[in-house]
């Protein structure tokens, strides 16, 4: 069974960083692509960042490029997002997702879901 355990939310100033972790229990984890997705209170979920299969790719959102940085450790099975210059709006629950496609953006390409972190940044 498919498991992502995201870690690293928290509670922070703005213009601070957090660093997300996902874990995934993925045996084939090297022909996944990641993504990382949030939710804000009210909104609907949206694509934030994800990367390919050997992370030689990665692509974002506007609202978070330059900003955001997503990278993978294929030998320790993790996806991670670090957020740098963080904005009140910028909070909101992030979610870890895999896909079997070689690069997805939209939530319907992703397989798998983690359970989300809460990030929220105070002004």
């Amino acid at each position: 069974q498919v498991q992502l355990d995201e870690s690293g939310g928290g509670l922070v100033q703005a213009g601070g960083s957090l660093r997300l972790s996902c874990a995934a229990s993925i045996r084939t984890f090297h022909r996944y692509a990641m993504g990382w997705f949030r939710q804000a209170p009210g909104k609907e979920r949206e694509f934030v960042a994800g990367i390919t299969w050997s992370g030689g790719n990665t692509y974002y959102s506007d609202s978070v490029k330059g900003r955001f940085t997503i990278s993978r450790d294929n030998a320790k099975n993790t996806v991670y997002l670090q957020m740098n210059s963080l904005k009140p709006e910028d909070t909101a629950v992030y979610y870890c997702a895999a896909s079997r496609w070689f690069e997805a953006r939209g939530e319907s390409e992703y397989d798998y879901w983690g359970q989300g972190t809460q990030v929220t940044v105070s002004s």
